[in-house]
């Protein structure tokens, strides 16, 4: 006699993306961080530099609100 396995089908994860508006809202900061830095470039290491701020301008604005906030 031979016994042949029986498959069970696995439970289904279900995932879910939470992310809302913010993903979009970082986005389009982004590219107008990026915009804003270009515009002042002259060289290539400025142009390298402006595509950094524009990646980390919310650590820039936070930055800025603290110093003038005096925190």
């Amino acid at each position: 006699m031979s016994f042949e396995p029986v498959e069970r089908e696995k439970p289904r994860t279900k995932v879910v993306y939470r992310e809302g508006t913010a993903g979009a809202i970082y986005g389009l900061g982004i590219f107008g961080a990026w915009f804003y830095f270009f515009s002042h470039v002259t060289t290539f290491w400025a142009g390298v530099l402006a595509f950094f701020k524009g990646i980390f301008w919310p650590a820039f604005m936070v930055y800025g609100l603290l110093g003038y906030l005096k925190l």
